[in-house]
């Protein structure tokens, strides 16, 4: 839901005045996604002047669906199985944000 509230709010005029932190945080939706191709359009999205942490931080989350196909600090929460792969990745520093 926050996802569709996000595309529908880039489309008004009212999001060209917004400064970048006001930016990044309508963009979060789309960082969080676990969806590929919403990933693909996120790098763009935060490839903007004063969007460059925004950028950093969507590209370490997009590896992650790049390789998993989902974020695995989700599947327990989820109840999802996790792979050995993804309970590896899970145990290495830096895994989590």
């Amino acid at each position: 839901m926050a996802l569709v509230l996000s595309q529908e709010a880039l489309k008004t005029e009212q999001a060209q005045s917004l400064t970048p932190d006001e930016l990044g945080f309508l963009l979060m939706p789309f960082m969080h996604s676990e969806s590929k191709k919403i990933h693909q359009t996120a790098i763009g999205l935060f490839d903007q002047p004063g969007l460059e942490l925004y950028l950093d931080y969507e590209k370490r989350h997009k590896k992650i669906i790049d390789r998993f196909g989902r974020y695995p600090h989700r599947n327990t929460i989820l109840k999802r199985v996790s792979s050995e792969e993804e309970q590896e990745f899970l145990t290495e520093p830096g895994s989590s944000f």
